[in-house]
């Protein structure tokens, strides 16, 4: 059994290009499915929260439409107000990489608020990719790239082939044009790059022990990549 750490947004709000707060959090299934996969194959999950807050679910990500019909939503709900290990982070300023085998970041459009700036994040993002161990990050989650940055002020993820939720994705969303910025395009501007996948379909790229998803159906085939590289 190995131990994985899920980093999650702290943020309950994004802010968009006219001020106003849409809420937000981390979208349900994109912590769910990987956690149920992981804890199914016997490993132990540790949340962590920038300031150890208890992270905030996206209530839309718990919206009959986007859990096919009312059943699957309710026990959805279910699995996320059951889940102990995300009401009891821990404060990923206190984190030490070396007690994990992996790193997984869930997405929601939390992370384009907080963890896109975070310099803790950042850093473990770093270390978590020049250790070789496991990495998985997940449709909005890629934002914490950007705060990613090596010794030379180059982005730590330049020249990676990665997956994250695209501007049309975003843009179908609802949101494209209320954003303050799109996250295909900062990842582009910073040297990252995208590997754009059919909308709303399960699109995994694999980039050394960098394993990342488009979309909220990206998350458990994500798991089952990074689990293939936990045996």
């Amino acid at each position: 059994m190995s131990k994985i750490l899920f980093v999650l947004t702290g943020a309950d709000h994004w802010t968009l290009a006219d001020g106003t707060h849409h809420p937000t959090g981390f979208w349900a299934e994109e912590a769910i499915a990987p956690y149920d996969a992981f804890k199914a194959a016997g490993h132990e999950i540790v949340v962590a929260t920038p300031g150890g807050v208890v992270p905030t679910v996206d209530a839309g990500s718990l919206a009959p439409e986007f859990n096919d019909g009312q059943e699957n939503a309710a026990r959805m709900a279910a699995a996320v107000s059951s889940n102990a290990e995300l009401r009891s982070p821990v404060k990923l300023e206190e984190v030490d990489l070396d007690d994990y085998a992996a790193v997984f970041y869930p997405g929601g459009h939390g992370p384009m608020e907080d963890l896109s700036v975070n310099a803790d994040s950042g850093s473990l993002l770093t270390r978590a990719l020049e250790s070789g161990k496991p990495l998985g990050v997940v449709c909005h989650a890629p934002a914490a790239m950007l705060a990613a940055t090596k010794a030379d002020g180059g982005n730590t993820f330049a020249g990676y082939d990665v997956a994250a939720f695209t501007n049309v994705e975003e843009a179908q969303a609802g949101f494209a044009d209320k954003a303050k910025w799109l996250l295909q395009d900062r990842l582009t501007e910073a040297g990252v790059n995208v590997r754009v996948g059919e909308p709303w379909a399960p699109h995994v790229v694999v980039d050394r022990n960098l394993v990342t998803g488009q979309n909220p159906a990206s998350a458990a085939p994500l798991a089952a990549e990074l689990l293939e590289k936990l045996a």
